[in-house]
Parts: structure tokens; C-alpha cells; sequence
């Protein structure tokens, strides 16, 4: 049993809401006008976690500082971390045209100064449910090498309002993850959930075990991350939309026996905003979740 009770949670707050239109990580649905940030932190905080680590982009970051650290006080040690274009990308591979981040990998590789411990992998800007959080510190009071993935069911994690990308997985019959695809175009279409493929539609399983990048890592994954990203550089420096996303290091880590990835369960809950459209529904679904008695109606 890991002796170690300190436990970190990676928040990626630095993406750009393109197809949200705004700022999402920022936008207030609590009733008391809670982000779903707060909702993860609040979680976190009464699951045992320790240390929030904050990824976010320089131009909102006083503004994520002066909505959380007040919050925070006193309840856990807080970093904040710049995912700029170039934090870890050597000068030969670092292209003028870029104007988005690397990716969710990348994102993780900025906080390797500062992780040394633990720690959770979450996007700010999804809503997981207390048993996620939960799940995954329990996880590691037992384990000191093996890696976690939060699994959840296809079918639960689909938007009705446009495509999303998904990490879609499979396990083998121990629970461990044998492979995760990013599945970057996963709509509903005459009532099957279908992956729009370079060659042509794929029909998915609607129980897939699938990633909402809630991920569970020791600090052993930061070495091999910041390997696989200079590689990756090699081969994709000169395309502006290519993303390092937490699949690909996963994959690799898996493929060449340098960690093993347990699917955990996260329970059922599970909502994220992608869409404008998609505020009113998260907004309906967490004063729900604050009726039933699963959280305050006033969060700090």
C-alpha cells in the first residue's frame, strides 16, 4: 500500500472553446453561479486530494487566480502553470503559425516541475461526479506503479448538439486497458452512434469504455511523456493542428511494457458543455444534482 497521502489534480483549463463560443472554464452554471471547475475542486477536496495544479493560458490566468485561490485557502497547496506554444517544444520545432496548444499531453508535460506526487488528470470544463474522484483516490492508496483510467459508457458521454472526440477503449478480461483510440468525430446519426473516419463511417459500440480524459498517473509518466512529445515534434512540427493528445503516450506506454493503465469505474455521471447550446442542459442537470442533495447550493 502507497504510504504517500499527498494526491494531486491536474486541472486543463488552457483550451481555446472554439465551438463554445466563450470561455467555458469561467462560466458560471451553480446556482450560486459555480463553475464546473468548482464542482471538480469542491469533489476533489472531500475525496482527499491535496494539491490543485491549475493549466491554464497566460491571458486568464489572473482571472482563474482571483475566482479559485480565495476558494482554496487553506484547504489544499495550489500551482498555477503556463501552457504556452512553446513551454517544452525545442527552438527547431517551434512554429510561428501556431496559434492553439499542443494538446492534452502537452498540457500535462507543462506541470512536470511541479507534480511529484499522484495525481488526477481532469478537463475543466467536464463535469465528472463525485464517485470519479473518489474512485480514483482510493486507486491509489493501493497502488504505487500501476496508472488508471476513469472508464464511462459511450452511450452516456455523447452531445445532441454536434461531434465530439472521445478516447474509446478496450480492456482485457483483468480490467486493463489494451488500447485507446481518439476518436476525433463521434456523432449520433439514425439512432446509432457512428465515428466519422478518414475512410469512411465506423459504427461504435455504444458500451465502449471510453475516456473523458480523467486519467489517474504517477509521476513515472512524465519522462516517457516528454520522450513520445519530442517525437512527436519530429513528425508534426510543421502542422498547426496537430494536437499531443494523452492517448498517444498512453498507447506507447502500454505498447512497449513501460506501465500498465487499470479501467476504474466512474459511475454514471457525466456531462461537459462543447456547445452554446449545450449550457442550458448542463445548468438543469447540476440544480438537479444540488436538489437531490448531492451538493450545496452554495459550494464555498
Amino acid at each position: 500500500m502507497a504510504t504517500d497521502k499527498r494526491l494531486a489534480l491536474l486541472v486543463l483549463a488552457a483550451g481555446m472553446g472554439s465551438r463554445y463560443g466563450g470561455i467555458k472554464q469561467i462560466d458560471g452554471f451553480g446556482p450560486s453561479g459555480e463553475t464546473i471547475m468548482d464542482y471538480s475542486l469542491f469533489d476533489a477536496l472531500r475525496a482527499g486530494f491535496t494539491k490543485i495544479v491549475f493549466i491554464v493560458r497566460e491571458e486568464i490566468r489572473p482571472t482563474v487566480e482571483e475566482m479559485f485561490l480565495p476558494k482554496l485557502k487553506g484547504k489544499a497547496e495550489v500551482e498555477f502553470v503556463i501552457q504556452s506554444l512553446d513551454t517544452f517544444v525545442p527552438k527547431e520545432y517551434q512554429n510561428t503559425g501556431r496559434t492553439k496548444p499542443w494538446g492534452t499531453s502537452h498540457a500535462m508535460l507543462c506541470a512536470k516541475d511541479v507534480i511529484k506526487e499522484p495525481f488526477a488528470v481532469i478537463n475543466a470544463d467536464d463535469f465528472y461526479g463525485q464517485d470519479a474522484f473518489k474512485a480514483t483516490a482510493d486507486f491509489f492508496k493501493q497502488e504505487t506503479s500501476t496508472h488508471a483510467m476513469v472508464g464511462y459508457t459511450l452511450k452516456n458521454v455523447l452531445s445532441d448538439h454536434g461531434s465530439v472526440s472521445r478516447g474509446c477503449g478496450e480492456r482485457d478480461a483483468q480490467g486493463f486497458l489494451k488500447s485507446v483510440v481518439e476518436r476525433t468525430t463521434i456523432v449520433k446519426e439514425n439512432g446509432k452512434i457512428i465515428s466519422k473516419e478518414k475512410d469512411g463511417d465506423m459504427v461504435m459500440d455504444p458500451e465502449t469504455p471510453t475516456s473523458m480524459n480523467f486519467w489517474g498517473f504517477h509521476p513515472s509518466i512524465m519522462p516517457l511523456t516528454e520522450e513520445l512529445f519530442h517525437n512527436f515534434l519530429k513528425n508534426n512540427a510543421q502542422n498547426i493542428k496537430s494536437e499531443f493528445f494523452i492517448p498517444l503516450v498512453v498507447n506507447e506506454m502500454i505498447k512497449t511494457n513501460r506501465g500498465k493503465v487499470k479501467v476504474i469505474s466512474g459511475g454514471s455521471t457525466w456531462f461537459g458543455v462543447t456547445y452554446k447550446e449545450d449550457k442550458e442542459i448542463v445548468t438543469k442537470k447540476i440544480n438537479d444534482l444540488v436538489h437531490q442533495g448531492a451538493y450545496p447550493s452554495k459550494l464555498w
